[in-house]
């Protein structure tokens, strides 16, 4: 299997030469545009943006996933008590 071609322009280059760019994401790879020197984007297929790749075969894709914290399950057993706050005016002066 062939590595996907990472190919990087100036924007200048990318303005003058849009159909370039497109056939390099066409072709499953990526665009990186810069500007100044500094890369200000990058354009990739369809299909990667909406569905990214795991870096690897073990990583959870989904945002629930992503948000479980299983280290916390060791906290379980302690109770919590929320504290009540009482507001105050600033100044002092009751209204």
């Amino acid at each position: 299997m062939q590595a996907a071609q990472v190919k990087t322009i100036t924007s200048s280059e990318f303005l003058h030469n849009v159909s370039a760019a497109q056939r390099v994401v066409n072709s499953g790879g990526t665009v990186i545009v810069t500007s100044r020197g500094k890369e200000r984007m990058a354009l990739i297929p369809i299909e990667s943006y909406r569905n990214p790749a795991p870096k690897t075969s073990k990583e959870k894709t989904n945002i629930v996933a992503l948000l479980e914290m299983p280290e916390a399950a060791a906290y379980d057993h302690v109770d919590f008590e929320p504290v009540r706050l009482i507001a105050q005016d600033v100044d002092g002066q009751d209204e």
